[in-house]
Order: C-alpha cells, then sequence, then structure tokens
C-alpha cells in the first residue's frame, strides 16, 4: 500500500519540525507499511505548538508550496525583559521597568499590519556567507540580518495581564514571531520576549485538522491505517481542477504540453476522473506540467 497525503501534526513542546518528522516515520514503521518519502512544510521552533503539516508519497513535491503559504499563530509577548533568542529559551540581554496596559498595547497595533520591514532574529536558519545565523550567534559572532518585506495581514490583541500580552496573528511566509514580538515592545517603550508560540493554520491546513502524536499512534494501529492521512488534494484546497482526458494524463506524464487546450489562464490540478496527474500553468491554450504525481 502506497502512502500518499498529509499528516497534520499538532506539533508538541520540545520537538524540533525533524523530530516530529522522524516520530511520525516511527508511528508507521509499526505498522509494517513501506515508509515513504517524507518531509515537513514549514519549520516550527522547539518552544511553538501546533499545525506541522507532513507530507507522504507524492505529497513531498507540494511541501515547497506550504513553505510559501501564508500562516497563522496564537502568541504570548512576557514585557520587561529580552533574551538573546527573543524566546524563553535565551538568555536576559536587556530589562525595562515599562509594563504597557491594553490601551497602548491596542494603539500601536496599526504600525504592524498590512506591508512592513521586519529584521529577522540573529537565531533563525537564514544563511550569512553560507553558515547559519543561529551557528554564528552561537558562537558569539555578531549577527547582522537585512530587513525583509512582508505582510501582517490581520494582528488581534486577544488578552492581557499585568505583565504580558496574547495577540492572534495571520502572516505572509517569511515573519518571524519573535521579531514582531521584539518590534512591539519596542514600539511600546520597552522589551520583551516570545513566552508562547502556537500556530493555528498553515496554508489550507488548521488545528480542527490536526492530530497528536498519540492519537496518531492508535489510529496507524487499526484496520485502516491510512485513515490517518488527508489526501493529497487537501493541500491544494485553493487550486482550481482541470479534467482531462486519459490520453491528456498520458502526455502530461511523460512532461509534455498540451497545446490548444481551452483551460483558462492560471495555476490547475490536472485530473484524470478522481485520480490527481500534475500540478499545472495553463497559458493562452498551453498546458505545461509545475509538479506531476505518480498514483495511478
Amino acid at each position: 500500500m502506497s502512502l500518499n497525503g498529509w499528516i497534520i501534526l499538532d506539533k508538541p513542546l520540545g520537538l524540533t519540525s525533524a523530530q516530529g518528522v522522524a516520530a511520525v516515520k516511527r508511528i508507521f514503521r509499526t505498522t509494517g507499511m513501506p515508509i515513504p518519502r517524507i518531509g515537513h512544510g514549514g519549520t516550527l521552533d522547539p518552544l511553538a505548538t501546533g499545525v506541522l503539516p507532513i507530507a507522504l508519497g507524492e505529497a513531498t513535491k507540494l511541501a515547497g508550496r506550504m513553505l510559501d503559504a501564508a500562516k497563522a499563530y496564537d502568541f504570548t509577548v512576557q514585557f520587561g525583559s529580552e533574551t538573546s533568542t527573543l524566546d524563553a529559551e535565551g538568555d536576559i540581554i536587556a530589562t525595562s521597568d515599562v509594563r504597557p496596559d491594553a490601551a497602548a498595547i491596542q494603539a500601536v497595533l496599526p504600525r504592524f499590519t498590512g506591508p512592513i520591514n521586519q529584521v529577522p532574529p540573529a537565531y533563525s536558519a537564514l544563511k550569512i556567507d553560507g553558515k547559519r545565523a543561529y551557528a554564528l550567534a552561537r558562537a558569539g559572532a555578531e549577527v547582522t540580518l537585512a530587513p525583509r518585506q512582508l505582510t501582517i495581514h490581520e494582528l488581534t490583541l486577544t488578552a492581557t495581564t499585568p505583565d504580558s500580552a496574547t495577540f492572534s496573528t495571520h502572516v505572509s511566509k517569511g515573519t518571524y514571531i519573535r521579531s514582531l514580538a521584539r518590534d512591539i515592545a519596542y514600539a511600546l517603550g520597552t522589551v520583551g520576549h516570545v513566552t508562547m508560540l502556537r500556530r493555528t493554520k498553515s496554508g489550507p491546513f488548521t488545528l480542527a485538522q490536526a492530530i497528536s502524536l498519540d492519537n496518531l499512534a492508535a489510529l496507524v494501529q487499526g484496520p485502516s491505517p491510512e485513515q490517518a492521512l488527508l489526501p493529497l488534494m487537501a493541500g491544494l484546497d485553493d487550486i482550481p481542477a482541470l479534467h482531462i482526458t486519459p490520453d491528456e494524463a498520458a502526455a502530461l506524464h511523460q512532461g509534455r504540453r498540451l497545446v490548444g487546450h481551452p483551460a483558462s489562464n492560471g495555476t490547475h490540478l490536472a485530473c484524470n476522473g478522481s485520480v490527481p496527474v500534475a500540478l499545472v500553468e495553463a497559458h493562452q491554450g498551453e498546458v505545461r506540467v509545475l509538479r506531476g504525481f505518480n498514483l495511478d
């Protein structure tokens, strides 16, 4: 039996994304089924929890789309101390006695909604001269990263305490929530760091579809372990289907283009009946393959 689809893991606290993938591998290995190619669609910090799309088999060809997808998070900022990593894992590097109230916090949020420039955290996986920024930072080097333009689609204050604030946000790819927390604190005349981070959405996937490792282990021990997977097409809910003939499917499988096709311009999921054949791009009557699938 081939495993092609998505496990939407509710990643627990303390695991890296790679360790989450390894844990899913171990669980499926207990079924005796062949382990397909497997990868994740978007890194989560060890101190973060929530939606981690894990692609199996042919779905790994779509993992890059998940990296580029918009994401949503809930996060808490502790005011009064900034850490080297901008989260609870790092050492305190700055302190402040300023504790903003809810009205002050609400007043600065418009500055962080819409297109913004953001400097990534020094402890990130971005590369500087071929080396990871976090490796340089851990070695004591001064890390300077260029600002990047991104979009905060939505940012809402959901709760406050005398020392902290919790937010919900919907952001474009490339957004660092730790940097967003740092910059909100700076705008309020104080410093801060993230103490809670939970991803609630990644692309089309939400917490409603997410499953814990324990529940996944129980499910795959049942009579139909493949039921633990969402279908490959679940990662393409925003892509319109393009129904093609068996001959056209054969041509796309061979990497050939369809010429004179009536498909509207844009990206489509080409299907032969109910079987996904390829992610394709149509332009002026020509259809070419972006990603082909082997699901026959």
